[in-house]
């Protein structure tokens, strides 16, 4: 699992957008593309290599419940596997 202190980015060739066919927000990397639910996105949007992942929990702590840390690693940790993201630590 990726350290609650890390600051992940975008990897390059990585770009956001919201794909009005599928009615989601999608990332679009050299390998494909990803479909996001609503709080993979908020994630997504907020890996801006400045924030850690515990910032980026307590953020989306404020617009979603139950967000924890943990879930937030994990889920950069599988971003970072597909080179979604990058990170630092």
């Amino acid at each position: 699992m990726t350290n609650l202190a890390a600051t992940p980015r975008l990897g390059k060739g990585v770009k956001t957008s919201y794909d009005r066919t599928r009615d989601s927000h999608v990332v679009l990397f050299p390998e494909g593309v990803l479909v996001l639910n609503e709080t993979a996105a908020a994630v997504v949007g907020l890996c801006d290599g400045h924030r850690t992942i515990a910032d980026i929990a307590a953020r989306l702590g404020e617009r979603f419940d139950g967000v924890l840390p943990e879930d937030v690693a994990d889920l950069v940790t599988r971003l970072a596997a597909r080179r979604v993201v990058e990170t630092d630590g």
